[in-house]
């Protein structure tokens, strides 16, 4: 029987050709605008922590004035020597001389320090200023560089503190631009080769991915260059991933229903307005229930993830515009010869009518055995999850020291190491304190005080180094002389009526010993002054800023993520009971990916612990990506239910699904464990969490807890809508047809006959002379579905 699509008149030949050429051009074009910014990203990109406080925080406040201190804005770099025995004064005059090299490295700044002899005698220290908006890791590189071609034999130097460990974090995300994109493609164009059989299609699904995120790219990049946004590492890296995953994700949804409708025989260009008809619902549906979950991080007083919101939005919004214009276009012209060698000729398998007749194939067999035992189905899963969810107790995500951030070799973390055997560990990373100068006296005798600390100091230029040792004799600060006998006493440095105090922390500066000293510090001096009279800084400061307000902003956001993913739910699927289900299933399913990653990360890893942005992280994307896949099935659903009832649906959606759903996982799983392949221990964290909770949600949730727990509900699922009670007859039954819609007590009924129970179809032929449309054509089987839902 010819297909009614083929009766219809179709548009001018001119047409059919010229809008999805147009539109590929369109794309072809941003495409190449965007290419280019892979290789500019650095320009606008910043790894600074200290950035990406809010203006509130007293380390932000500190930062800002450092400058007006201690001269130009600096990082300071710490080049460690060590020797096997005491260092002779020939060695120290070598080790001058390196200095006096350094220091004409381009972009270190004056007040290079003299060689410092430890203690012991067994290694000495040089403070190597760098300027802070130069480019840190090359300027780093060149003294690493200098240090290694100018140390005598018998001497091993490195290159630690805040500016060596920046220049680590860089390195390690060096691979984002190539590495990880090769990974993630490879990995994706694998997965679709093996679900298409087809060497093109993969490569056109590709295509909308890649070219989707060169067009976000272009606008990020420009968003970071006007200064709206703030780029760093982890969102560039996150960037790419999200929208090679999404985009790849929306565009199996696209494929499968345009398979359906060339399968059933329409013609290229009924395909294309069947396909995009079909999906752009669930599509827009869920871009748009991402792009509102990540929203949400505007809320928070984090730049980073403020940053990450809009940038987020803006890749997830090209993915969506991609694949339901580009693709489209794509496969418009391509035709059926997209799928070559195995052009889809017939139907996807369906569930019968009847459930006790034989089926073939896999989702047709799953959707059986989910009706047959429902109940126990659900029960199972949820008590398997919970179980996975216990986990979460053993989670550390109150912050991990800087120098484990990078994950294997780092020369400012080994070099860090070395520091502590023979200095105060805190050396090259103090804590800052701005107090009005009249405070100077009490605020050095508090820092004394603190067992923490080991050295006091103030910010003054009449001293070579830029600082001067304070002692409190009789309740008066007095300055130390630096230089012959006779020189006299320096002045502290005043800004606005205030100094800069300096005290050198005798912990490694991202220690919890040191964190532990500057939060008592904070205190003492509060009590001491008056609360907000000195302001405490330094690296210490920033982490322990960063790690609270990173914990205030998940307190926050993640119940605004539910409470707006929810009222999008409800809307979509016009029902109050669905969206509560399914949100239960994605908490669920969160914590148990969060409860096993914590053992993973504790037992097997052997990790320090995590950040705190990382649940939060892993919650937006579980939870946002997770959506997507309820959106997939439950509209899916929603739609068969409209004809058929609320259970046959559920079969009828879950067979539909299945197979996009499965092959999205996969996707999604793949590109988020690429980012495994940067060497960052938060990227690391994050592409395991996501990854095993998308399969999680994929193999688990989607296929079986949701279906289950749905089918064993029945039409409630619907409540309060129209469909719960049961109006979708009388509508049919308006059109000319009646299906067989879910009865009360069809589930007792479905226990009583060993959860088997029988459906009859009643979807209508598509050319029963009883559904036209005003102009007097068929309703095809999608036009009848839109005709009930409207």
């Amino acid at each position: 029987m010819a297909n009614p699509h083929h009766a219809r008149r179709q548009p001018t030949r001119w047409l059919r050709v010229g809008i999805p050429a147009l539109l590929v051009l369109v794309w072809l074009v941003g495409g190449s605008l965007g290419g280019p910014y892979f290789g500019k990203v650095d320009e606008v990109s910043t790894n600074d922590r200290s950035s990406f406080l809010p203006e509130s925080a007293d380390a932000t406040q500190v930062n800002e004035r450092l400058a007006h201190f201690l001269g130009d804005d600096t990082i300071p770099a710490v080049v460690v020597v060590e020797s096997d025995s005491a260092l002779t004064d020939d060695e120290l005059a070598d080790l001058q001389t390196l200095a006096d090299d350094i220091a004409a490295i381009d972009g270190v700044e004056d007040g290079v320090s003299p060689p410092i002899p430890s203690d012991d005698g067994d290694a000495a220290q040089i403070f190597v200023p760098v300027d802070a908006s130069g480019e840190v890791d090359a300027i780093v590189g060149e003294v690493r560089q200098a240090v290694e071609s100018g140390l005598p034999d018998g001497l091993e130097g490195w290159v630690t503190g805040p500016a060596g460990f920046t220049a680590d974090l860089v390195e390690g995300f060096l691979g984002i631009d190539g590495l990880l994109l090769a990974v993630a493609l490879i990995a994706v164009f694998i997965i679709l080769v093996i679900v298409y059989r087809s060497p093109l299609l993969p490569v056109l699904v590709l295509m909308t991915s890649m070219f989707a995120l060169c067009v976000a790219l272009l606008t990020v990049w420009w968003l970071a260059y006007a200064g709206i946004v703030v780029l760093n590492g982890q969102v560039q890296g996150i960037l790419f991933i999200l929208v090679i995953g999404a985009a790849t994700d929306y565009a199996l949804l696209y494929v499968a229903r345009f398979r359906e409708a060339v399968a059933d025989g329409d013609r290229r260009w009924d395909a294309t307005l069947r396909a995009w008809r079909g999906a752009f619902e669930p599509i827009l549906a869920s871009g748009g229930t991402v792009i509102a979950g990540l929203l949400c991080l505007l809320l928070s007083d984090l730049a980073t993830n403020r940053a990450l919101g809009p940038i987020a939005s803006i890749g997830i919004a090209f993915s969506v515009l991609s694949a339901l214009t580009f693709l489209p276009a794509l496969l418009a012209i391509f035709g059926r010869a997209a799928f070559w060698p195995f052009i889809p000729k017939a139907p996807m398998a369906s569930i019968p009518d009847d459930l006790t007749e034989p089926v073939t194939g896999l989702w047709p067999r799953q959707a059986r055995f989910v009706a047959r035992h429902a109940r126990t189905v659900w029960i199972a899963c949820t008590l398997v999850l919970l179980v996975g969810a216990l986990g979460i107790t053993q989670l550390k995500a109150d912050g991990v020291p800087t120098s484990d951030l990078v994950l294997g070799a780092s020369e400012a973390r080994d070099g860090q190491e070395v520091l502590a055997e023979h200095f105060p560990a805190g050396s090259g990373s103090p804590v800052y304190v701005i107090v009005p100068e009249d405070e100077l006296a009490a605020t050095a005798t508090v820092l004394e005080d603190q067992d923490g600390i080991d050295s006091v100091a103030v910010a003054s230029d009449d001293s070579p180094t830029g600082q001067a040792a304070v002692e409190v004799e009789g309740g008066e600060a007095v300055l130390t002389a630096v230089g012959p006998p006779g020189t006299p006493a320096p002045e502290p440095t005043v800004d606005d009526g205030d100094v800069l105090v300096v005290g050198t922390l005798t912990d490694a500066a991202d220690s919890v010993a040191a964190e532990d000293t500057v939060r008592e510090l904070r205190v003492a001096l509060d009590d001491e002054l008056g609360a907000g009279v000195a302001i405490v800084g330094g690296e210490t400061a920033t982490d322990i800023d960063t790690n609270d307000t990173s914990i205030r902003d998940r307190t926050v956001i993640i119940p605004v993520i539910l409470a707006v993913i929810f009222v999008i739910l409800m809307l979509l699927l016009r029902s109050i009971v669905a969206p509560v289900l399914l949100i239960a299933t994605v908490i669920l399913s969160f914590g148990t990916a969060l409860g096993v990653s914590a053992l993973v990360f504790n037992g097997v890893f052997g990790m320090p612990g995590a950040d705190p942005a990382v649940p939060l992280y892993g919650f937006v994307f579980l939870v946002a990506l997770g959506v997507d896949y309820n959106i997939f099935l439950m509209s899916r659903v929603r739609e068969e239910s409209l004809i058929h009832g609320t259970r046959p649906g559920i079969l009828r959606g879950l067979v539909a699904t299945g197979g996009v759903i499965t092959s999205a996982g996969l996707v999604l799983a793949a590109t988020f464990a690429a980012l495994g392949v940067i060497p960052i221990l938060f990227l690391a964290q994050i592409a395991f969490i996501v990854a095993f909770g998308v399969l999680l949600d994929t193999f688990v949730v989607r296929s079986l807890l949701v279906p289950a727990l749905s089918y064993d509900i029945g039409p409630a699922i619907w409540w309060p809508s129209k469909l719960w009670r049961g109006d979708v007859a009388g509508r049919n039954s308006a059109g000319g047809a009646a299906p067989v819609t879910d009865a009360p007590g069809s589930a007792a009924e479905a226990d009583a006959a060993g959860g088997v129970v029988a459906h009859a179809e009643a979807l209508p032929a598509e050319t029963d002379p009883e559904l036209v449309a005003d102009d007097g054509h068929p309703l095809t089987r999608d036009e009848y579905r839109r005709t009930l839902d409207t």
